[in-house]
């Protein structure tokens, strides 16, 4: 006899019961790129494509400084940003991406980055992920953000089995209640860089273990689990 399938009150019932152990298991979930404006984090976030948050905040502080308002980064030499982010890989069409999201904002909603879904993927170089990022962590607007972990945990944790990052989007956004949305998006990708890893997930050292379906996919004996487990703050 294989398991009977769940339904779907026993499905959201299980995601809001991981959701609330993931919020004991990350307190202080956060957005781990630096900022302290939607254009900051537009542009963190840009340059977070294929690369590590870690990575972002190193180069930062010196793209801020340099660029502080819409029109700079506007106005950018290409030469000279490309010099300041190369560290971040794909620093050409990085740099083409924010200059022309400059020139966008600074054109079409009068220097100001929109603080709305429709409004921010019209962007160059920004697409529904970013978007989200932007608006659950500059804006308060519930996003959720379908990066690479988030994927692979939602799938392994059986909360959908989808794989367009679209219809995962929504797929969760029907599971976890709105309000949630920023904060569990975190949660999940603290809980992916830290525990639940792409190729051996630290089973035995997760505290979802008595609820996920993947159970089992990495060790699941303390010992050895707990030496895969990675520390934050992140990579």
């Amino acid at each position: 006899m294989g398991m009977s399938p769940e339904s779907r009150l026993a499905l959201v019932r299980r995601a809001r019961r991981m959701n609330r152990i993931l919020a004991e298991t990350y307190p202080d979930a956060h957005c781990e790129l630096d900022f302290s404006n939607p254009l900051e984090l537009l542009v963190a976030t840009i340059l977070s494509a294929q690369c590590t948050d870690k990575r972002v905040n190193m180069v930062t502080p010196v793209l801020f400084a340099k660029y502080p308002t819409v029109e700079d980064y506007a106005a950018a030499d290409p030469a000279e940003m490309e010099e300041i982010i190369r560290s971040t890989g794909f620093f050409r069409a990085k740099t083409n991406s924010i200059i022309g999201m400059a020139r966008s904002v600074r054109d079409r909603y009068g220097g100001a980055v929109p603080g709305k879904l429709k409004d921010l993927v019209t962007l160059p170089g920004v697409g529904r992920k970013t978007a989200n990022v932007v608006l659950g962590n500059a804006f308060d607007v519930p996003g959720i953000t379908v990066d690479t972990h988030f994927q692979r945990l939602t799938r392994r944790f059986g909360w959908t089995t989808e794989t367009d990052p679209v219809k995962i989007e929504h797929a969760i956004g029907d599971l976890i209640p709105k309000r949630d949305w920023t904060v569990m998006s975190h949660r999940l990708i603290w809980h992916g860089r830290r525990i639940c890893h792409a190729r051996r997930p630290a089973c035995g050292a997760c505290s979802l273990a008595a609820l996920c379906p993947s159970y089992g996919t990495g060790p699941t004996d303390a010992k050895q689990a707990a030496k895969l487990v990675r520390p934050g703050p992140f990579s």
